[in-house]
């Protein structure tokens, strides 16, 4: 299996959000769609409004924002 496509495997099982099953993939996406803050992100596909608020997927996104960003 090429690189990209284990890549896109891993993102789409691997839940960012464990309180809404919001998987990596759709972060990534809204990300690359101009969602550039957790809060942006949390506003486009829903992550931070399950039972947590935030506090479990905030600092995982903030990562993925910070991986992304710093590319």
């Amino acid at each position: 299996m090429n690189e990209d496509l284990q890549a896109a495997v891993i993102d789409k099982l691997t839940k960012t959000c464990t309180c809404k099953s919001i998987n990596r993939m759709a972060v990534k996406k809204a990300i690359v769609s101009g969602c550039h803050t957790v809060e942006a992100v949390n506003k486009a596909v829903g992550t931070g409004s399950g039972a947590c608020k935030g506090r479990g997927c905030g600092p995982r996104i903030q990562e993925i924002l910070d991986d992304f960003l710093n590319k």
